[in-house]
């Protein structure tokens, strides 16, 4: 993508669900992406929400070979894109810099996780 304020995708006219895409951006480009869906949904004074569907690393939790392979999807994020894999703590310092103010894991299965982030 040529832009650097990601403010020409169009969010003003649906909710933002994003699923893989965000690993593949920097945390900085990440905030930028974030920060235009939270104007987008309360632009129009409605309360809305944005839905992520992303790895989550959790080394706890989850089975040795399911960690192994989000941690071989962190290094070819690293490698080839600007992006990584993140856990839990990583996404919510990016929900609460684009000016997020709740998020839930509402459900994870095998690589994905689903977040959902409210203004």
């Amino acid at each position: 993508m040529a832009s650097d304020s990601h403010d020409e995708l169009g969010f003003k006219d649906y909710k933002p669900i994003f699923e893989w895409i965000l690993h593949d951006w920097s945390d900085e480009e990440c905030v930028n992406i974030l920060k235009n869906c939270k104007e987008a949904i309360t632009s129009q004074g409605k309360e809305g929400k944005v839905i992520v569907i992303d790895v989550v690393i959790n080394q706890e939790k989850d089975e040795h070979d399911v960690t192994t392979t989000k941690l071989l999807f962190d290094a070819l994020m690293m490698v080839l894109l600007t992006g990584k894999e993140r856990n839990k703590k990583e996404w919510e310092k990016l929900f609460l810099e684009a000016g997020f103010s709740y998020y839930k894991i509402v459900s994870s299965f095998g690589m994905k996780s689903v977040i959902e982030i409210y203004p």
